[in-house]
């Protein structure tokens, strides 16, 4: 058996799937999967869902199997979200453009995605609905190898925040929200923007920031409502939407492709559900 150790992690990160080390690695971490009893694990315990799971820890073994116990946890204890990946029940919500996907990756390689909550009409749709949006891109945009290796970076445009989104973060919302972002999926968060922020957004935070590890913490960025400069400090010109100083297109645009995107995708995330299954 290849031992993940011998090799340096950043080197293993950069191997395909097919070849002996990742191979190797990906065996043990499935051997271990087997070896628990009474689990009922996603996608078969496929090379290219697990490999995700160490790509995200850096081919740690025992990280990675701590990740993939804990995704599995985090989808049983929230059927309320990952029960039914069916995209219908958040159209409405993406087709207020609220989410956009950038078509180019930033320098570092990283996923780029931006979420526009003054579109999130808290009377219609639930923070769950919110929620379920994330981990439907989140499903998908983590089959990327790229994005395996090089991580997701997001922007919150906080712009229409008011009460009625505030009342819908509960302290249980805000533990399964930091529960994602921390060690619940196979996704590196290599960074959270924050910008056009009101102060009335500040207690909420302040409710998930408790559960966030040190190092999140470190990659939030609260850019104001004069987020121009900073913003592109982080993100160039040319990847960004044009109503964010960009050139890379209209954000309207982008919404538009993503939507598309996930609804073409609609028979894959059925797969993943978890009423698939039952």
């Amino acid at each position: 058996r290849a031992d993940a150790a011998s090799v340096p992690r950043l080197r293993l990160n950069e191997l395909p799937d097919h070849s002996a080390r990742v191979r190797g690695a990906v065996a043990e971490l499935r051997r271990r999967a087997e070896a628990e009893p009474g689990q009922r694990w996603p996608q078969q315990l496929s090379d290219a869902f697990l490999v995700r799971f160490l790509r995200a820890r850096d081919f740690n073994l025992d990280l990675a199997w701590r990740l993939l116990k804990n995704y599995q946890k985090w989808r049983m204890e929230c059927p309320e979200i990952s029960a039914d990946l069916q995209p219908f029940s958040v159209l409405g919500l993406l087709r207020a453009n609220y989410l956009g996907v950038l078509r180019s990756r930033d320098p570092s390689g990283s996923k780029v995605l931006i979420y526009r909550i003054g579109q999130w009409d808290p009377t219609s749709f639930t923070a769950y609905d919110v929620f379920r949006v994330s981990l439907i891109t989140s499903e998908l945009i983590v089959k990327e190898i790229e994005t395996q290796r090089n991580g997701v970076k997001t922007i919150f445009d906080l712009q229409g925040w008011r009460f009625a989104h505030a009342f819908q973060i509960s302290p249980a919302v805000a533990k399964k929200i930091a529960a994602v972002l921390t060690d619940s999926f196979p996704l590196k968060v290599r960074g959270i923007h924050l910008i056009n922020e009101p102060l009335l957004f500040h207690p909420v935070f302040a409710l998930i920031k408790p559960f966030l590890t040190e190092k999140i913490k470190q990659r939030v960025y609260m850019h104001g409502s004069n987020y121009l400069q900073s913003l592109t400090e982080h993100f160039p010109v040319s990847i960004l939407p044009q109503e964010y100083g960009g050139q890379g297109g209209s954000f309207e645009e982008l919404a538009k492709e993503w939507t598309d995107f996930i609804m073409a995708s609609a028979d894959y995330l059925q797969s993943i559900s978890l009423v698939a299954r039952e």
